[in-house]
């Protein structure tokens, strides 16, 4: 019992040592783990990992490599003794040098003497700034993925031990999803701000172009006006009565299209200044009658095409945007007139299919095949016959939000003779 009593100080006396130090590590790590949450900035981040490493290894360099997105290259990302005009632009191939030897087999690397080992990569505009005698890698890894790199340096040879490799790999353990989590989240918010950079230049310039359309409507509405001038009759009758006539309509549609160009300039600098779809209003209109000015406008853009359309069917009330949804019925139209077969029928139907006012416009062709009666309402897809290519159509997508906008809806669907049809609805009056 004696014996063991005193073998009990003793393997106390032994362990308090190893004790202190675990726990002056574990300590390391909390508030390496504390500071490295708290950060306010990427860079701060990164700063704190290299301070505390180099403190913690008591070496003389710390530095962060990270891979690159295509993996071929790691960059520095953080030092605190070499070269900071660096950060950003050093570089070493994954599998090059001790920083990419351990990358590609994700294993710690010690080097007791940088001088004589050939795996040393020297960087140049880094390592020429401060001589390196000894130096520790470690990987950092995050879900079975290579991060990056963390090494560690010392100006004098230092034979590192077991327990500084077992400590830089716990600090790469812990840090390595903190990293990688805050350089996904500065990539996300450098995207935000490319994108709105490029919104931002793209408002500009449509709000530029349209607004320098004004001019040139106002000029061709007053040539129009010039064209249309009929000398004054004074008292007698005009020797033909049909063609003029024939030219006062032809006036009334001309002014009528100049009018729709500036609507549509308005509503496009509504929708630059956010207000597009906003301030659509929701108010009841007889839809029949919009079908029936809508064809009557375009009748001469449709005029090689048949028009079938009853313009004596009874009025049925719609609620929504009655300019916006005529806008909705010509991109339709001119849908037809630009991908309808030529000399074929186009058909325009409107009925009312339980609490919805709908309205159809098809033809003759063969449609839209039905693998794309999505597709066709996505960005900058343009349909063409039975196939569909790429293209800088927008005419549909704008169509869809626009219906969406004012409670309605705008689809596909077959039309019974083995084509398709658009259809769009409209909440019942």
């Amino acid at each position: 019992m004696t014996e063991t009593r005193q073998a009990q100080p003793e393997a106390s006396s032994d362990g308090e040592p190893a004790a202190a130090e675990q726990l002056d590590q574990l300590r390391f790590l909390h508030r390496v783990a504390r500071m490295a949450t708290t950060a306010r900035t990427w860079e701060e981040l990164l700063e704190t990992v290299v301070d505390e490493t180099r403190d913690a290894l008591r070496a003389s360099v710390s530095s962060l490599y990270l891979l690159d997105r295509d993996a071929e290259n790691l960059t520095l990302a953080a030092t605190n003794g070499l070269d900071r005009y660096q950060i950003g632009r050093a570089r070493v191939p994954f599998g090059a040098g001790v920083t990419g030897r351990v990358a590609e087999s994700r294993e710690p690397l010690v080097i007791p003497d940088v001088s004589s080992d050939e795996r040393f990569l020297w960087v140049r505009g880094i390592d020429q700034r401060r001589f390196v005698a000894s130096m520790l890698s470690v990987p950092l890894t995050w879900h079975d993925q290579i991060v990056g790199v963390l090494n560690v340096q010392t100006e004098r040879p230092r034979q590192f031990s077991d327990d500084d490799v077992a400590q830089l790999g716990a600090i790469a353990d812990l840090l390595a999803g903190i990293i990688e989590k805050g350089r996904q989240q500065t990539e996300a918010e450098a995207r935000v701000e490319a994108l709105k950079a490029i919104d931002e230049a793209r408002s500009e310039l449509i709000a530029l172009v349209t607004h320098e359309l004004r001019t040139p409507l106002a000029v061709v509405r007053a040539y129009a006006d010039l064209l249309a001038d009929e000398p004054p009759l004074r008292g007698r009758e005009s020797r033909d009565m049909e063609r003029r006539a024939r030219r006062a309509a032809w006036h009334r549609a001309t002014l009528e299209q100049i009018e729709r160009l500036d609507r549509l300039v308005d509503s496009i600098l509504a929708s630059v200044r956010g207000e597009g779809l906003t301030g659509l209003s929701r108010a009841p209109f007889d839809a029949v009658w919009a079908v029936d000015e809508t064809v009557e406008t375009l009748r001469l853009l449709l005029r090689p095409r048949p028009i079938r359309w009853n313009g004596s069917a009874e009025g049925m009330t719609a609620v929504g945007d009655a300019t916006r949804f005529r806008q909705v019925l010509e991109q339709l139209l001119e849908n037809e007139s630009k991908y309808a077969p030529s000399a074929e029928g186009v058909s325009i139907g409107i009925w009312r299919v339980g609490d919805e006012v709908q309205v159809y416009v098809t033809d003759d062709g063969p449609g839209v095949p039905r693998e794309d009666w999505e597709s066709v309402f996505e960005p900058f897809v343009r349909i063409e016959g039975r196939g569909r290519s790429r293209g800088s159509g927008i005419g549909l997508f704008a169509a869809r939000r626009l219906m969406s906008a004012m409670g309605g809806r705008i689809f596909l669907e077959g039309n019974g003779y083995g084509g398709s049809r658009f259809v769009v609805a409209l909440p019942a009056g």
